[in-house]
């Protein structure tokens, strides 16, 4: 007859050591039920993410533990596993909530979004390096993988300790449902919020509603695109207050309403702006300005560009994929209809292929590497916005008998995280961009810079002012009496710049020596000057299209001479007004 066999290795230590090994078992089982705990109360925002948020009863915990209690062992078992993985892959989306929130001032979508992580990872490796790329990544899948697991691991010790003690585990769980119904009906609240929490409940529940938002919205969007009310439009039908004129649309990054009014920038930029209004002024320009309201917040300025230039309204990647895939008419395809403009982009943010060319109606488009720069980078900004300005002069706009210029260019200097900065140079000494090796290596560590808020705000605010002054330098250097210059901001900064604030404004500007262009915009009710004021009109981003078509088409004679009183009326009243 066999003899019977011993105890275990850990039944041994168990014997050998009790409180010890009691305390082994009470404190992971301790730990599990605080680390559940924290997963359910865990809120999506960081602003939001405060002691005080993890003082509430979680209804999901509450519920989860009866029905725990109530099923038989392998079911109950399966059911552990099952929800804590799940409970897992929420608390995953909460921290991809908290990120965007960060930088979109939105939740993650998870239909729409996830392309934009790979963007992300090209944003760290540009502005931070690749080593910073590669921890970050890794970062991120670690705790892809480990998130779940400790999870379920978790919940799985929790509910055999349950299972142990079943009588006292149901009197704590209805002692916990009691106090959850008590805190709801008399609206208990601890730090400005519920104690008696549904937070996971209403987080899935919202998911779920944008989930199917996000499957009906390319059906939303096709019938959008299929409108346009220029599109049989007779190429001599259009753009016929502009001929003969170059047009350039200029897009400044992150240059939103918060530049322009926010107290601790609003005097410099605003001195900017000013001495930019006299130089032009002297040139013989006058300039016209209004608000646009962005599709987006923070990031996405190629949703932005889109969305001003095909006239559809571009707030996620999938809009914008199905946009460059189909044949929609843009403001470039329009200007080139004509057959009376070259149309051109300058894009010095491209670093690769720019497939989109095509879809833009570009003659020609050129990126970071066709530009004939040979400096250092400024973090993410291969090409400092004096030296981008000075190529498109050199590579098109100088040129001897050419046909007038449509271009679309993108100022990229004004893009986080905003150190090192490039600063304005003698023109003559740009050369191949070497010249800013030394700027560049001079200049302030990204790192360091967004230790602060406020030294991330006013780097921000001198990327800006460095901006426009590249840009009124060169409508000094090198307009001439037909130029037409449109400029625009194409979102508002991150939330660390705007201070939370939810407006998405952006200023837009019309330049021209021509009163006669001017005249077309007389209506639209915009400020005299290169700054809006703050009770200008604001459209959506997407309505400029058609507006700048119709104004810019065929006028009848009486219409004409209306807006030419209207230009009149409105200069006096401004007059007057600064005089006063």
């Amino acid at each position: 007859m066999p003899a019977p066999a011993g105890p275990s290795a850990d039944e041994g230590r168990r014997r050998r050591h009790p409180r010890t090994a009691r305390g082994i078992t009470v404190g992971t089982t301790a730990g599990s039920a605080l680390l559940l705990l924290a997963a359910l109360l865990l809120p999506n925002r960081l602003d939001l993410l405060t002691p005080t948020a993890f003082l509430r009863l979680p209804v999901e915990g509450i519920v989860l533990a009866a029905v725990l209690l109530i099923l038989p062992g392998r079911a109950r078992r399966v059911t552990a596993v099952l929800a804590g993985a799940v409970l897992g892959t929420l608390t995953l989306v909460k921290c991809l909530d908290m990120g965007f929130y960060s930088v979109l001032q939105r939740p993650f979508d998870l239909v729409l979004d996830w392309i934009l992580l790979d963007d992300a990872a090209d944003y760290v490796r540009e502005s931070f390096g690749r080593t910073s790329e590669i921890l970050a990544i890794a970062g991120a899948l670690l705790l892809a993988a480990s998130v779940p697991a400790l999870t379920v691991l978790a919940l799985v010790r929790v509910t055999e300790r349950m299972a142990r003690r079943r009588p006292r585990a149901g009197r704590t769980t209805l002692v916990l449902a009691v106090a959850w119904v008590t805190c709801a009906t008399f609206g208990f609240q601890a730090g400005g919020a519920p104690v008696a929490s549904t937070l996971d409940t209403q987080l899935v529940d919202d998911r779920v509603r944008a989930v199917r938002a996000g499957l009906a919205d390319a059906r939303v969007f096709a019938a959008e695109a299929s409108v346009d009310a220029f599109e049989n439009t007779p190429p001599d039908r259009l753009l016929t207050g502009l001929r003969g004129k170059d047009v350039l649309f200029t897009f400044v990054e992150s240059y939103g309403r918060t530049a322009i009014e926010d107290p601790a920038m609003a005097r410099q930029v605003g001195a900017v702006l000013q001495e930019g209004a006299a130089s032009l002024g002297a040139a013989g320009f006058a300039a016209r300005s209004g608000w646009l309201r962005s599709p987006v917040l923070g990031a996405g300025s190629w949703m932005c560009h889109a969305t001003l230039l095909s006239g559809l309204w571009i707030n996620n990647q999938q809009r914008y994929r199905h946009l460059v895939s189909g044949d929609r008419m843009t403001l470039n395809k329009y200007f080139r209809k004509t057959g009376a403009w070259r149309t051109v982009g300058v894009v010095p943010g491209v670093r690769k292929t720019w497939p989109e060319a095509r879809f833009f109606g570009l003659d020609r488009s050129y990126d970071s590497t066709h530009l004939g720069y040979h400096g250092p980078y400024f973090s993410w900004t291969p090409v400092p916005d004096q030296f981008t300005l000075e190529a498109f002069e050199r590579l098109e706009y100088g040129k001897r008998n050419r046909r007038p210029v449509m271009a679309e260019i993108i100022l990229a200097s004004s893009h986080q995280p905003w150190a090192p900065l490039p600063r304005l140079i003698d023109w003559r000494d740009l050369g191949d961009g070497s010249v800013f090796g030394p700027i560049q290596k001079a200049g302030k560590d990204p790192a360091e810079v967004w230790k602060d808020t406020e030294r991330v705000r006013t780097e921000y605010r001198v990327s800006i002012e460095y901006s426009l002054r590249s840009l009124f330098g060169f409508m000094r250097r090198y307009a001439h009496r037909d130029t037409v210059l449109v400029f625009l901001g194409d979102h508002q900064p991150r939330p660390e710049v705007v201070a939370g604030s939810p407006r998405r404004d952006v200023p837009i500007t019309i330049v021209a020596h021509d009163p006669a262009v001017l005249d077309r915009v007389a209506g639209w009710g915009w400020t005299p000057g290169p700054k809006p004021a703050a009770d200008a009109p604001i459209w959506a981003m997407n309505q400029f299209r058609n507006r700048f078509l119709k104004a810019f088409g065929p006028q009848d004679p009486s219409a004409a001479q209306a807006s030419r009183k209207a230009t009149v009326r409105r200069t006096n009243h401004s007059g007057s007004s600064s005089q006063g």
